[in-house]
């Protein structure tokens, strides 16, 4: 049996979003900045997505723009952000992607930017107090949290960190890649500057993602070239992968009740087999559906003197997962999240992270991969 439980990392295309992609393939060659018949055809084509992906987030179509992924967006965001607005001092948490963390680390790096850490506590909740009294000491800050923590699954209330940065005259940053397409965004009720996509978090193609701007905001293009994307993003558009994200949004949105009890179920009945199963098994993170986002389980297991072989044996057993960020793997320092809760180096850890095509029976089998290897260990 071969199963999949790194959805985190990225998901399987829905079969509709192909469908979409393939059909612009095949009939909607033209370049969108073409001004005959052939690039206008096309140009329609990548302003309906940014419609349906801005009604979707109750949005403007000029606060959407495309990207190569959430990681170019995050950068743009950040980058461009900190350097129009003359901003010198930022805050983030110490539990970020690495796509947020190591923009700011290397803006301070250069001289350019102060950079705060929040406090995080044992089981990866960002300080919200600390928070509020680092922005009360500086004025016009960059503050940037994410909505859902990649490795931990934790879900921040960013609804109050933008009430927190609308006091204090702060320019609030989040990114939302692991909660986009799982929870609905209105973001005519949040009070946010800038949030970020990736469509292969939610069942679309990989290399394609977007930025939302606030439209009161105004900062310039990191990537020039070409008058694109109303001028913000020089290169000639992704045309098929933006079809295929709009798809998958939407797609998302219309299935997102039925997908995150089907979801959810699965993450709790994996968590209480686990429990059964194996003697001494711990949990890394908020577990607490209210507090955590429902796609991600962190488990840590007892098995101390395994090393960092577990991810192996997982993988020769037939199961592929992640011991943190995917975009991290292959890395000799392990988890920088782990580490920034304070976890135990000695247990191993493992994210299992689900998606709507998994089922009850993947569930068991992984279980039972995991027990024998603890036992055997």
């Amino acid at each position: 049996m071969q199963v999949y439980f790194d959805n985190a990392a990225t998901t399987a295309l829905d079969k509709q979003v192909i469908e979409a992609m393939v059909k612009t393939l095949n009939e909607n060659f033209g370049n969108p900045s073409s001004i005959h018949a052939h690039g206008r055809e096309t140009k329609t084509i990548v302003e309906k997505a940014r419609r349906t992906v801005a009604k979707l987030l109750n949005a403007s179509p000029s606060e959407i723009f495309f990207t190569s992924g959430g990681t170019e967006a995050d950068n743009m965001a950040i980058v461009r952000a900190i350097e129009c607005y003359g901003i010198t001092h930022a805050i983030t948490s110490p539990i970020e992607h690495h796509a947020v963390l190591h923009t700011l680390e290397e803006l301070a790096h250069a001289g350019k930017i102060q950079l705060d850490l929040l406090k995080v506590d044992a089981k990866g909740n960002i300080d919200l107090n600390h928070l509020e009294e680092l922005l009360a000491k500086n004025p016009k800050t960059f503050v940037s949290i994410m909505h859902a923590n990649n490795e931990l699954g934790n879900l921040t209330d960013i609804k109050r960190v933008s009430e927190l940065c609308e006091q204090y005259d702060a320019v609030f940053h989040s990114d939302t890649v692991q909660t986009m397409g799982h929870y609905k965004h209105d973001l005519s009720d949040l009070k946010i500057d800038f949030i970020t996509g990736a469509a292969h978090k939610f069942h679309g193609p990989k290399g394609v993602g977007f930025l939302y701007i606030n439209g009161k905001n105004k900062i310039k293009p990191l990537i020039y070239g070409g008058a694109q994307e109303r001028n913000m993003r020089g290169g000639t558009e992704n045309v098929y992968g933006i079809v295929g994200l709009a798809k998958a949004l939407e797609l998302a949105y219309e299935e997102m009740e039925e997908h995150q009890s089907h979801i959810q179920g699965l993450k709790d009945y994996m968590k209480d087999k686990l429990v059964q199963e194996i003697p001494g098994v711990q949990f890394n993170g908020e577990t607490d559906a209210e507090k955590a986002l429902y796609t991600v389980l962190n488990v840590s297991l007892p098995c101390t003197n395994m090393g960092d072989m577990l991810l192996f044996n997982l993988d020769i057993k037939g199961v592929s997962a992640s011991g943190g960020s995917a975009c991290s793997s292959g890395s000799d320092i392990g988890s920088h999240v782990l580490r920034g809760i304070c976890a135990d180096p000695k247990r191993p850890s493992v994210r299992f992270s689900f998606c709507k095509y998994n089922t009850k029976e993947e569930v068991d089998f992984v279980v039972g991969v995991l027990k024998e290897i603890c036992e055997h260990k």
